[in-house]
């Protein structure tokens, strides 16, 4: 029997599914720790214990739970004296404070567990002397690194870690849950949505500018919260568009389906800027799972995961995104075969199933290579 500690910020029921698929696996015992509590710009969440097949550990977090490099976990074990895993498997950076904690731990407590970390950064960004330090120790000490994006990989190479990678995303779609709707009546309205962050990166102000150029028949609903909302709305009234464009509270995991199955179109306009490209979108997948089209620009791996499922525009670019829109106005047929097509490449390639799947493969393989390494072949057969 495997042990494997899983730490991860998880804050809803429908982030541990994946763990409840692993924990199917008769060869492994899963134990995870995670936040006790979510507290952010969206406002508190209680976590609810799932637990089926695995246990949890719910723990303080320390600083802001959803900074991903400064907020610390409450505790110094990390469960690991009652877990006693054979890996340890990190959802954190490896320039980050909790990968530290995570290291410094594993030392005393289970220097011969393998160590797993992940990262969604795709740009090799400057380093002041601190960060660089953590970030070399992590990448000595990571046996194995899973990247969100093909660039991560990329980076991490830069980085000159030259352990096994693998772009895993960290979360897959639930299309049990992430499912279209009934056939709607045809409408002559065009109904977009964006759902995320209001942040200038985002690229919202350009999605507003291309609102314009659709005239009346368009709308857009922008659900969610953050800095860039009241610059925004002023835009939105610059140009006139003010009627058009819906502001709505960030909505909880289980209403999303709903949101994004009632869209006509999702709309990601994000913008790089030199610390930030986007790192995957997985707005993109769940509206891709309901059947949705999308609309990405080409900010970073944004391509890279809608692939042929949708429409792609230079960023920035509001005449382009315009273009993109109208076409998708026009043609019913064409939004029908980039929702068929959206959601065959969501089961392909980014399903909960195939994610959990993927983990426990990238388990065994490090676990029989380790094997092989000291000559234990019963080691690499369980």
């Amino acid at each position: 029997m495997t042990r494997v500690l899983f730490i991860a910020r998880y804050r809803n029921a429908l982030m541990e599914r994946k763990l409840e698929l692993m924990a199917q696996e008769p060869d492994l015992a899963l134990w995870l720790l995670r936040p006790g509590a979510w507290r952010d710009e969206y406002g508190a969440i209680a976590i609810q214990t799932r637990g089926q097949g695995y246990r949890t550990s719910a723990v303080r977090m320390l600083g802001k739970v959803n900074d991903p490099h400064r907020a610390l976990y409450g505790t110094l074990t990390f469960a690991l004296p009652t877990a006693r895993p054979a890996i340890i498997h990190v959802e954190e950076e490896p320039d980050s404070l909790a990968t530290l904690q995570v290291i410094l731990a594993r030392r005393l407590l289970a220097p011969n567990a393998l160590l797993i970390l992940h990262t969604w950064q795709n740009i090799n960004r400057r380093k002041g002397p601190a960060v660089r330090w953590l970030t070399r120790l992590a990448l000595r000490q990571a046996n194995a690194i899973l990247c969100a994006n093909q660039e991560g990989v990329t980076v991490l190479r830069e980085m000159t870690y030259a352990g096994p990678t693998a772009v895993i995303p960290p979360l897959g779609v639930d299309l049990s849950l992430f499912r279209p709707e009934a056939p709607r009546a045809p409408s002559e309205t065009l109904n977009i949505v964006y759902a995320g962050r209001l942040a200038p990166e985002k690229g919202l102000d350009t999605l507003i500018c291309a609102l314009r150029r659709l005239g009346p028949q368009a709308r857009l609903r922008l659900i969610g919260a953050g800095p860039h909302c009241a610059a925004l709305a002023a835009e939105a009234a610059s140009l006139g568009v003010q009627d058009q464009v819906e502001f709505s509270a960030a909505v909880s995991a289980d209403q999303m389906p709903r949101c994004l199955a009632g869209a006509d179109v999702l709309a990601l306009p994000s913008r790089t800027t030199p610390v930030w490209k986007e790192q995957f979108g997985r707005v993109l997948v769940e509206a891709m799972a309901c059947g949705t089209p999308v609309v990405g620009s080409d900010s970073g791996a944004i391509p890279e995961v809608i692939g042929d499922a949708g429409l792609i525009f230079a960023e920035g670019d509001a005449e382009a995104l315009a273009a993109c829109l109208r076409r998708l106005a026009e043609s019913p047929e064409l939004r029908r075969e980039l929702g068929e097509r959206g959601r065959r490449r969501v089961a392909e390639h980014y399903t909960v199933e195939r994610i959990a799947r993927q983990t426990v493969e990238l388990w065994r393989g490090l676990l029989a290579a380790r094997a092989q390494e000291r000559g234990d072949p019963r080691a690499a057969a369980k």
